[in-house]
């Protein structure tokens, strides 16, 4: 039901505010910089988020604050994978486990409660089109910045995170390894934690700003400045040099154009042919290493590393099957790295938490097509595929790195999660008559009318 009562003042913050605030310290803030003086390694974004969770449970507990309530499927979702989280954190510590894994495990569980409440935030928190809008929009500037710092590094050697080293702040680890080598070429992280998290953030923006660039004339706004977005972030992805970023960005194109109609493919397929033309004339040997990524398989030292570890995870997961040997306890150097998120979520969160993380992903996925079934609107449509194709990314890039253990990326994946949820509320209150001023066309008026939603 609606509430009674006057609508929501222009500019009045909502869940999208906090989300966009998450969304700059994320993404502009180098990812081993956490906070000083804290007994946990926070980051900047993960104080926010852990913010964004009580301001989400207070909001709950009202009817005045404009948060969304009632069933969502991505909202129940994140029920569920918080339910399971907090059935092997309690099973695990409900035992021994030594002192570093036990600490270990308190600090994962307050970045589950961190990523599931931004994720709620997003979702009851974003009020209409405009604010979902606004916050996405604010994703695809921040990617375009860390792709421009990424640049910085892949072209002229500049680290201009160093700049970014707050008096706050403080290294959680080795803190100059921005950027890497392969095949004589730089690999760069910008602003995040390795260059292979670098590709796949870059691959889950890359749909957002092409969406905003087609869709600009639709809101009446000037279209080159996302269409710089898309080349930078397209550009930041091609130089992190990163087989999952590739594999990532063939999942997104194949969402993409099984949505699209044949102009837009054609369209795709020849700005797509331009881009690399472009990337063959500036950067000279880039394409023929990536390319190598995937004609030289056998011998690729990093895939023998990926598979050599299997008999170790077989053993693990038959020793705690159901709920796991306990959150964030599987760590190097005490234990080898699995470069797979699946295998090692069934280590650390057994059958149960693996299921739920990845019916996370495949709901979300879920919501955002539902949301594009349910609307006529152009732009909203198109939305829907746009978050769809992002989400599939954390779905492929789980098979080919341990993606939780990358605070940018779980953040974004979140985050997105939320969005799905959001635009998916948002629709079904338009086909109810909702706040008939909140479209996807450029604000005019009163701001969006308070709902809530049972």
């Amino acid at each position: 039901m609606r509430l009674a009562g006057a609508p929501a003042a222009v500019g009045r913050a909502d869940g999208a505010t906090v989300a966009a605030v998450f969304a700059v310290a994320l993404l502009i803030v180098p990812a081993r910089l956490v906070l000083k003086l804290l007994p946990l390694s926070l980051t900047p974004a993960n104080l926010v988020s852990l913010a964004a969770a009580l301001l989400w449970l207070c909001a709950q507990l009202t009817l005045t604050l404009g948060a969304a309530k009632g069933a969502n499927p991505v909202r129940t979702a994140l029920f569920a994978y918080f339910t399971a989280m907090v059935a092997t954190f309690g099973f695990s510590t409900w035992g021994y486990l030594d002192s570093d894994e036990l600490n270990l495990s308190d600090h994962a569980f307050v970045l589950v409660v961190a990523s599931v409440g931004i994720a709620l935030t997003v979702c009851d928190g974003a009020r209409g089109h405009r604010r979902l809008d606004f916050l996405l929009k604010t994703l695809v500037i921040g990617g375009a910045v860390v792709s421009v710092i990424g640049a910085l590094q892949f072209l002229l050697s500049v680290d201009v995170t160093r700049f970014l080293e707050l008096p706050i702040l403080r290294y959680s680890g080795e803190g100059d390894s921005f950027v890497l080598e392969r095949a004589d070429l730089r690999r760069v992280a910008a602003t995040t934690g390795h260059p292979i998290e670098f590709g796949v953030t870059c691959a889950m923006l890359l749909p957002l700003a092409v969406h905003f660039a087609t869709k600009a004339r639709l809101r009446g706004e000037p279209a080159l400045r996302w269409w710089a977005c898309t080349l930078l972030i397209g550009l930041g992805l091609m130089f992190s040099v990163s087989r999952s970023a590739m594999l990532s960005l063939l999942a997104v194109g194949v969402v993409l154009l099984a949505g699209w109609s044949g102009r837009q493919r054609l369209r795709a397929l020849l700005v797509a042919a331009g881009f690399l033309v472009l990337v063959r004339l500036t950067v000279p040997g880039l394409l023929g290493a990536i390319a190598g990524l995937f004609t030289n398989l056998s011998n690729d030292e990093s895939i023998q590393y990926r598979t050599h570890d299997y008999a170790v995870a077989a053993q693990e997961i038959g020793g705690h099957f159901w709920l796991g040997r306990g959150l964030g306890t599987w760590y190097a150097p005490k234990h080898q790295i699995f470069d797979n998120q699946y295998i090692l979520s069934m280590v650390e969160t057994g059958l149960i938490g693996t299921l739920a993380y990845t019916a996370l992903f495949v709901v979300a996925f879920y919501a955002a097509l539902r949301a594009r079934h349910l609307t006529a609107e152009p732009g909203a449509r198109d939305l829907g595929l746009t978050l769809a194709a992002c989400l599939v990314v954390p779905l492929v890039g789980s098979f080919t790195f341990d993606l939780l253990s990358f605070a940018t990326v779980t953040g974004l994946s979140f985050l997105l999660i939320g969005a799905a949820g959001a635009l998916l509320r948002a629709v079904r209150a338009d086909r109810r008559g909702g706040p008939a001023a909140d479209q996807l066309a450029p604000s005019q008026g009163s701001g969006p009318t308070i709902e809530v939603t049972r």
